[in-house]
């Protein structure tokens, strides 16, 4: 048999044959086949089926014959797919589009600016002694730079949370492939995220458990560590993270659980505050459970170990280490009584550097301050806050009844006391309750200062050196006609105000119009000094004199202005001249940023003598004139030198006394409100202890209370001043008369007040020490300061029954 039958017959299911003939024929198609071997031995085969079966015969015949190895048949074929070869060849290829996408997924997602939560945060506001005023913000959030932070405690952070921070590249696969896993399971958050990672999440990204979002955190945690310094990563994720108790970030943590600055934690404090970021409910000491505390005393201790393993901290120290147990929870500041008020104002001074500095408008300028992680400094002396406000309450608030008396609810008090040296607000009154009356009393430019204006215009008339229409120098001791209701000589605008009661002075020098406050006088030196040049230094002084009209009417006080605006004209007289522009903003930083105020003091607005001469003066008003029974006789003065003057305005709307001593300049102004309509009314009848007419004076209420507090903050002191005339010296030369309007002026000056004829319709602002009764107050009164007031201007000081409520 020839090879090619050879191989014919292993397809039909033969075996090879000898070589040599076939002892017989063929056997039919399914006949068993004899074959014959080379030695003569043979053997019966099965028959192969006939080459032309059908295929399910063959599908049969291969059923029967090859059932027995199909096992081994499968198990050849899954050997053939699993070589090693394509196994390695496979995950290769795997692991090339695993770098690929990886390539993509880095190329494609960037580092995006932070999320505003995670830069939102609080203002802080301090007295000046460094005390927490309070916190302004919807997030308990303070940054400091990690400079602020010792050395110690930031170990602490990195010891409990990621000991490889500082030679890792930012990331941990296990743990990150941990939590992927455990993500796309649906087994919610497990461990295994670095420092860096941790920052990404609360800085950059967001708190949902995503596999987009752990991808992204991958990727934006190897750019930050390429980008970013350990101290800078380390920074952000200690002032990001949550504390508990609603502190965000180290500083508000070290607070609310220690009541320190970040600055002045402790190791074992910071320890604490590290292991509460694993659990800080569970962990906060003062609602934790036995649980609970054991298992944060575990995290410390485990915090302060890795220290000592990374040669961090010395093992003899940290094992006289012990637990730090944190103080209780304490409620966050609020602003409310004084605390709004002040923040506003020191939020009004920022904005107002901001906007001079970088030329922004005022929305803008809010935009940088409110909630932005601020900490401002405020001037304040907490002491002597404290004692403004409880002179406020104890002369004037404490006095008052709504229920009894309508009025008592329309009386507004407010006040502002500066340094003079430094221009420092150190106290500030805004109103009874900053949640309660929102706009700041102290600050508040809508009611007229009266005849707290008068020493403006002496002060013009010293600083220009300005002469009587006869041409007599002004000074203290210059005579004028004390007449009401006389005109004024030299004037384009006809002006003849009435004095306080209608009462006649006749010839009287300047000191006493001032101790008596006289209307007529005051008007005619205004004129003599020219009205322009009296509202350039009241501009220069400290008063806003925007758009208001130069004009007689203007001597009797009836323009607009704030006690904050009276406290800054009176420093800058108690100041020799030099302007003070009163700032309650010590200073006022951020991360990476600071603001200064700009020097309160500035350079001289009017001469050293003119402001002197006005201060000695001034002390004639305290001494011998409105605010003598209230400040002189108090029996709480030590000695203390004072100078001052009292205001009263258009029917009874406004009461002041701004006075000084050396060293403390208070101006302290009660206003009339009404408490539904808010518009200005009557503070007459007020407290009901008020005998005859009820009218509140600015030598009664508010010169009480300038003295309760003044002269329990002040000791005993003296003027320096470079003048010889006023009443604080003995005058040096003989009175000189000024002209009077008429052309057969008195030569001597009446010694005791006559009544006049009937007061005209402008107002009246000088008192009498014997004054008779005026005419009723309006029942009209304005809601606004008019330029020519109507009605009874008042300055007295209380009556003589008022003796029984100094």
């Amino acid at each position: 048999m020839g090879r090619a039958e050879e191989r014919k017959a292993r397809q039909r299911g033969g075996r090879r044959a000898a070589p040599g003939r076939r002892s017989s024929p063929p056997a039919a198609p399914g006949t068993p086949e004899i074959l014959e071997s080379p030695g003569g031995t043979t053997r019966t085969v099965r028959a192969p089926q006939a080459e032309g079966g059908t295929r399910a015969e063959r599908r049969k015949a291969a059923a029967k014959g090859g059932s027995a190895k199909d096992g081994k048949a499968a198990k050849g074929r899954i050997r053939r797919l699993f070589t090693w070869k394509k196994m390695l060849g496979t995950f290769l290829g795997l692991c090339l589009l695993g770098i690929g996408g990886f390539i993509v997924l880095y190329m494609m997602v960037s580092v995006p600016a932070g999320n505003s939560l995670a830069q939102t945060q609080s203002n802080v506001y301090k007295y000046s002694d460094g005390s927490v005023l309070a916190r302004k913000g919807t997030v308990n959030r303070e940054i400091v730079d990690l400079s602020k932070v010792p050395k110690d405690v930031q170990h602490t952070f990195v010891a409990a949370e990621n000991k490889s921070f500082y030679s890792d590249n930012g990331i941990d696969l296990k743990g990150m492939a941990r939590g992927l896993y455990n993500t796309a399971r649906g087994r919610g958050t497990q461990g295994g995220s670095t420092i860096t990672q941790q920052y990404v999440k609360n800085y950059y990204l967001d708190q949902n458990q995503t596999v987009t979002r752990k991808l992204k955190e991958l990727v934006i945690s190897l750019k930050v560590d390429r980008e970013k310094s350990k101290d800078e990563i380390l920074a952000g994720y200690i002032n990001t993270s949550y504390y508990g108790r609603g502190a965000y970030g180290i500083q508000a943590a070290a607070q609310a659980y220690y009541r320190v600055d970040a600055q002045d934690l402790t190791v074992q404090q910071g320890a604490y505050l590290a292991a509460l970021l694993q659990a800080p409910s569970q962990y906060d000491w003062a609602v934790a459970g036995p649980i609970g505390k054991k298992l944060v005393v575990a995290r410390w201790n485990y915090t302060l170990n890795n220290m000592v393993g990374q040669g961090w901290l010395d093992k003899t120290k940290r094992d006289t280490m012990k637990f730090p147990v944190p103080k209780e929870p304490k409620a966050a500041s609020g602003l409310e009584g004084q605390k709004g008020y002040l923040v506003d104002l020191a939020n009004t001074q920022l904005e107002n550097q901001l906007m001079k500095k970088q030329g922004l408008t005022r929305s803008e300028a809010e935009a940088q301050v409110v909630d932005q992680g601020w900490t401002i400094t405020l001037n304040i002396d907490p002491k002597r806050q404290a004692k403004l406000e409880a002179a406020v309450k104890g002369q004037l608030t404490g006095k008052l009844d709504g229920k009894k008396r309508t009025v008592d609810k329309n009386v507004q008090a407010g006040a502002v006391s500066v340094d003079p040296k430094t221009g420092k607000i150190v106290a500030l009154y805004g109103g009874i309750d900053y949640y309660k009356h929102y706009t700041n009393n102290a600050t508040r430019a809508d009611y007229q200062p009266a005849s707290t204006f008068k020493p403006i215009i002496l002060a013009a008339a010293l600083d220009q050196d300005a002469k009587t229409q006869d041409g007599k120098e002004i000074n203290a001791n210059t005579v004028y006609d004390g007449t009401s209701g006389r005109p004024v000589k030299g004037s384009d605008i006809a002006f003849s105000p009435p004095n306080e009661d209608d009462a006649d002075y006749g010839d009287i020098t300047v000191q006493t119009a001032m101790n008596k406050s006289v209307n007529s006088v005051f008007a005619q030196m205004g004129v003599d000094v020219g009205m322009k040049n009296v509202m350039k230094v009241a501009d220069d002084l400290g008063l806003d004199t925007t758009n208001l009209p130069a004009v007689p009417a203007q001597t009797l006080g009836s323009m607009g202005a704030s006690p904050l605006e009276m406290a800054g004209v009176y420093a800058t007289l108690d100041n020799h001249g030099k302007k003070v522009t009163p700032t309650i903003l010590a200073s006022a930083e951020k991360t990476g940023r600071t603001v200064d105020p700009p020097n309160p003091i500035g350079d001289p607005v009017i001469s050293e003598s003119a402001a002197d001469q006005v201060t000695s003066v001034l002390t004639g008003v305290v001494d011998d004139g409105t605010a003598k029974v209230s400040v002189a006789q108090n029996p709480l003065r030590k000695g203390q030198q004072v100078a001052g003057k009292t205001g009263t305005s258009d029917n009874n709307k406004s009461a002041w006394f701004t006075g000084y001593t050396p060293d403390l300049v208070t101006s302290v102004g009660l206003f009339g409100e009404d408490y539904k309509k808010h518009s200005q009314v009557s503070l007459t009848g007020a407290t009901g202890l008020i005998p005859g007419t009820g009218r509140i004076n600015g030598g009664g209420y508010p010169a009480q209370i300038w003295a309760t507090y003044t002269f329990g903050v002040t000791k005993k002191q003296k003027f320096e001043l470079n003048t010889d005339l006023g009443a604080a010296v003995q005058p040096t030369e003989s009175p000189s008369k000024s002209a009077p309007p008429s052309e057969t002026p008195s030569e001597t000056p009446s010694q005791t007040p006559t009544k006049s004829a009937p007061p005209s319709n402008t107002p009246s602002n000088s008192p009498s020490q014997s004054a008779t009764t005026s005419a009723p107050p309006s029942n009209s009164p304005s809601n606004s300061p008019s330029q020519s007031p109507t009605g009874g201007i008042t300055d007295n000081p209380l009556d003589p029954a008022a003796d029984d409520f100094q």
